[in-house]
C-alpha cells in the first residue's frame, strides 16, 4: 500500500494560494493554478517511483524455538533490498499477541543490494503459545512525500514455557552457597536422627540412650548407634490454578510465581534425596504427578508445570485438597501455593488445610502484593488515594489474621514478596529436614 505523507499534505497546502490566483487577476491564472498542481503531483510520483518496491524487499524470519514467562526472546529478522530504488529506514512492527508484553516500533536501514539484521524482543506475560502472525514495515520515499506499507503474513507459533533459566541460575546460587550445602548434605550427628547409620564404639560423653547393648553382647564391646536425617521423604508440591492465581503480581501470574519457586524447591528436595511430586487443582483435580526421586526426574516436573493453564473457576478447596489427602499414602510435606480473596474462601481455605495438616506437614506459601504496599504507604494528593490506602491497610489486617490461624494449625506459613519466594521456601524446606518433622 501507498500512501501521501505528511509532508505531501502540507506541500499541496502552500499550493492552495495560487487556486485563488483566478479570482484576484483574472481566468488566465488558471494556468498557474494548474501548473503548481501538476508540480505537486510530479513530486509525489517521482518519490514513489525512486522508493524501494515492496516486492523488491526480502524479508526473513528466525522465531526463537520457545520463550519463558517473564523474560525476553529474541525474533531475528534479515532484510535483503533488490532491484533499483532508494531506502532510508524501514520502521517494523509485530503484530500483536495477547500473551506479549505491548511492543515499540523499531526500525533499520536497508541498502540495495545488501542485507541488514533486526532483532525485536518478545517479552511474554504469560505462559501458553505466542502466534506471530503477521509483520508490518513502513518506509519513505528519498523524498518523504511517499510512505509505503507492507504487511507480511506469518505462520509461526512459540510455546511460552516457565521460567526455567532463573531457575537453574538460582539453583546454581544455592548449590554454592555455604548454608545451601550444609542443607544439601546428610549431617550425621550421634544420637540425633531416626534413620539408622551405623555403630560405633561408645566413648564417655556419648548419650547412654543410644547403646545398642544387644550388638554390645555380640561384640563383647560397648557399642552405641549412629543415626542421621531420614531421607527419601515424599514433597509435593500443591499448586491452585484458580481464578485468583491469574491475577499479576510484580509483572507476573501469582501462578507463575508459584511455579518458579515449586520448581526450584523441587531441585533442592530431589537433590538431598527426597522424592518429589506435583498436584495442581481449581475447581477439581487438574493434574498429578507421583512423587519420584533424583534429579532426573525435574524434566518430568518442568513439562507437567508448562501444562498447567490459568483457570477463571474458583478454588475448591474441599474437593481439591480432600482428593490430594487420598492420593497420599504415607506422611508427607505438602507445599500448598493458593491465594485468599473474602472471607468466605479464607475460611474454607483454612478448613481444608487443617485437614490436610492434621496427617502431613504443610508449607503454605502466600505472595504478598507489592502494589499494596504502595497503595497503603504512598502519600495521598487526594481523597481517592486516602480511600485507596484505607482499603489496602483493611486488606493486609484481614490477610494477617487469616495467615494467624493457619500458624496455629501447625502449618509453616510463607508470606513474602514475589522476589523472595525461593529463598525462603527453600530455608523453610531445610529447617523443616533438620527438625526432622516430616
Amino acid at each position: 500500500m501507498i500512501r501521501p505523507t505528511g509532508r505531501a499534505v502540507l506541500l499541496l497546502g502552500l499550493g492552495l494560494p495560487a487556486a485563488l490566483l483566478p479570482t484576484w487577476f483574472g481566468e488566465a491564472q488558471w494556468v498557474t493554478w494548474a501548473t503548481v498542481l501538476a508540480a505537486t503531483a510530479g513530486l509525489v510520483a517521482v518519490d514513489g517511483w525512486l522508493a524501494l518496491r515492496p516486492r523488491a524487499l526480502a524479508v526473513r524470519v528466525e522465531p526463537p524455538a520457545s520463550l519463558h514467562v517473564g523474560t525476553t526472546g529474541d525474533l531475528a529478522l534479515t532484510f535483503q533490498a533488490r532491484g533499483r530504488g532508494r531506502t532510508g529506514r524501514v520502521d517494523v512492527r509485530l503484530g500483536h499477541d495477547p500473551l506479549l508484553a505491548e511492543q515499540p516500533a523499531d526500525g533499520v536501514v536497508v541498502p540495495v543490494g545488501g542485507a541488514s539484521g533486526l532483532t525485536l524482543p518478545l517479552r511474554p506475560e504469560r505462559r501458553g503459545t505466542v502466534r506471530l502472525r503477521e509483520l508490518w514495515m513502513r518506509w519513505r520515499g528519498p523524498l518523504a512525500l511517499v510512505e509505503l506499507v507492507r504487511r507480511d503474513a506469518l505462520d509461526h507459533d512459540v510455546p511460552v514455557l516457565p521460567d526455567v533459566p532463573a531457575v537453574r541460575a538460582a539453583a546454581i546460587r544455592f548449590q554454592g552457597a555455604r548454608h545451601a550445602l550444609a542443607g544439601l548434605k546428610a549431617e550425621r550427628y550421634a544420637g540425633e536422627g531416626s534413620e539408622f547409620e551405623s555403630l560405633r564404639t561408645w566413648v564417655s560423653g556419648d548419650d547412654r540412650r543410644a547403646i545398642d547393648w544387644k550388638a554390645s553382647a555380640r561384640h563383647a564391646d560397648l557399642l552405641c548407634r549412629e543415626y542421621r536425617a531420614e531421607r527419601n521423604h515424599a514433597v509435593v508440591m500443591a499448586v491452585d490454578c484458580g481464578r485468583l492465581m491469574g491475577e499479576p503480581v510484580d509483572g507476573l501470574p501469582r501462578l507463575d510465581h508459584a511455579i518458579n519457586g515449586a520448581l526450584l524447591l523441587s531441585w533442592v528436595a530431589l537433590r538431598t534425596g527426597d522424592r518429589v511430586g506435583l498436584y495442581a487443582f481449581d475447581d477439581e483435580p487438574r493434574a498429578w504427578v507421583a512423587p519420584q526421586g533424583r534429579v532426573g526426574s525435574m524434566p518430568r516436573l518442568t513439562q507437567a508445570t508448562a501444562a498447567l493453564d490459568y483457570s477463571h473457576a474458583e478454588t475448591n478447596y474441599t474437593r481439591g485438597l480432600l482428593e490430594l489427602t487420598q492420593r497420599l499414602t504415607r506422611r508427607s510435606l505438602v507445599v500448598v501455593f493458593s491465594e485468599f480473596e473474602d472471607d468466605v474462601t479464607a475460611r474454607l481455605m483454612v478448613d481444608n488445610v487443617a485437614a490436610l495438616a492434621r496427617r502431613h506437614v504443610v508449607i503454605f506459601l502466600a505472595l504478598e502484593d507489592p502494589g499494596l504496599d504502595a497503595l497503603e504507604r504512598g502519600e495521598p494528593r487526594s481523597l481517592s488515594d486516602v480511600g485507596r490506602a484505607v482499603v489496602a491497610s483493611d486488606m493486609r489486617r484481614r490477610r494477617a489474621r487469616v495467615l494467624a490461624r493457619i500458624r496455629r494449625l501447625g502449618v509453616h506459613v510463607v508470606a513474602v514478596r514475589p522476589d523472595r519466594v525461593s529463598a525462603e521456601l527453600v530455608s523453610r524446606y531445610l529447617d523443616v529436614k533438620r527438625r526432622e518433622l516430616v
